[in-house]
């Protein structure tokens, strides 16, 4: 039996709560990348990267194809890139806080492991 939605849709935007994942969307909801162009965007190292992938890649926000040598990513589903405009509306709304202070416990210590999100109960 499939878990009821709101339980889903709890696990779906805790796939979305580390800030590389919401860069890495953001980066290719404009269009697909290589990991190198992702690397240089992103001020993660590649292991890292690697991991923030994997774990969209999990809940098919993205995939991955080979053009060439190099494999590119793009976004899993468009609707990705109208839930990330949504979401920077509600953020940048003239009534949203606007002097959020940074939440440390977002970014883990360098060369830690990152906990990945479970998936929903079945």
């Amino acid at each position: 039996m499939d878990a009821p939605l709101h339980r889903r849709k709890a696990e779906f935007f805790k796939t979305l709560g580390h800030p590389a994942r919401i860069r890495i969307l953001e980066l290719l909801s404009t269009r697909d990348h290589a990991v190198h162009e992702l690397l240089e965007q992103i001020d993660i190292g590649p292991s890292n990267l690697s991991q923030q992938l994997a774990v969209l890649r999990r809940h098919a926000l993205v995939v991955s194809h080979r053009h060439g040598n190099e494999v590119l990513y793009s976004l899993g589903m468009p609707e990705v890139a109208r839930l990330l405009e949504v979401a920077r509306s509600i953020v940048e709304h003239p009534d949203a806080p606007h002097e959020t202070p940074p939440d440390p416990s977002l970014d883990p210590p360098a060369g830690a492991p990152l906990e990945e999100p479970r998936d929903p109960v079945r």
